[in-house]
């Protein structure tokens, strides 16, 4: 994980008008950290938000969780005989789409969190890849700890 980037700009002052009269000079404290290779401002904790932060769902989960449940049709519907037939028409590598199919197994409520762009910031696509419990609490204790869903 990168180091967090912080940029510091200037104290908090009141806004100063130039010398000439037409331009008023704001100094706000702001910081910047990487997240997923874009710069995000982050205000300080105690000033309240200007304006409510966009909703930006992880398109790369979302599109995971809809293959999984793509292929297992698939495979219920019997139109592949086994997950090698499915990895073969898909051309992909069958190790991997195992590991997307085990999507299916998500709970209901981890599902709708990853759609309704709520999941923690420590919870990515590597993470749910990785093998988890198939009791749908053990996966909620994993994935949603108590007080890190975002709101």
């Amino acid at each position: 994980m990168m180091k967090p980037i912080t940029i510091s700009v200037g104290e908090v002052e009141r806004p100063r008008i130039s010398r000439d009269g037409r331009t008023m000079v704001v100094s706000i404290p702001i910081s910047m950290r990487r997240t997923g290779g874009r710069k995000k401002v982050v205000t300080p904790a105690n000033a309240a938000p200007w304006s409510p932060p966009p909703a930006r769902v992880d398109n790369t989960i979302v599109k995971a969780l809809a293959r999984a449940h793509r292929w297992r049709g698939m495979l219920e519907s019997k139109l592949f005989a086994t997950v090698r037939d499915l990895a073969r028409a898909e051309k992909i590598n069958e190790a991997y789409l195992c590991r997307v199919l085990r999507l299916t197994l998500l709970s209901p409520g981890i599902a709708e969190v990853i759609l309704s762009d709520r999941l923690p910031d420590g919870v990515d696509l590597a993470k749910l890849l990785k093998p988890f419990s198939v009791d749908w609490v053990k996966q909620e204790e994993a994935f949603l700890a108590p007080g890190r869903i975002r709101q």
